[in-house]
């Protein structure tokens, strides 16, 4: 599975959990380079799972908030903890 934004591959792996319709790649499989820390919002602060938003930016192109990681998951969502995701201008396939 791919995560691509502007032709250019932020992250590829098959090693994915899959939960609510979102697929998360796991940190060593992301082009960290790509994402830049987005300032959290009020509501990115009232999230029990610690999320935090990046944007990605490949070849000049933004997708502002277009990968998140949630840093300190609740038991429940424990297995995508560190993963990314990725959505909107970032396409998933």
């Amino acid at each position: 599975m791919q995560a691509t934004l502007n032709n250019g591959v932020v992250a590829e792996s098959d090693d994915i959990v899959e939960i609510g319709g979102y697929h998360y790649f796991p940190p060593d499989a992301v082009r960290l380079d790509w994402l830049e820390k987005a300032p959290k919002t009020d509501r990115d602060k009232e999230c029990p799972h610690g999320v935090q938003f990046y944007d990605v930016v490949v070849d000049g192109t933004r997708a502002v908030r277009g990968a998140w990681s949630y840093e300190a998951p609740q038991p429940k969502m424990a297995t995508i903890g560190g993963r990314f995701g990725f959505w909107e201008d970032v396409a998933v396939s």
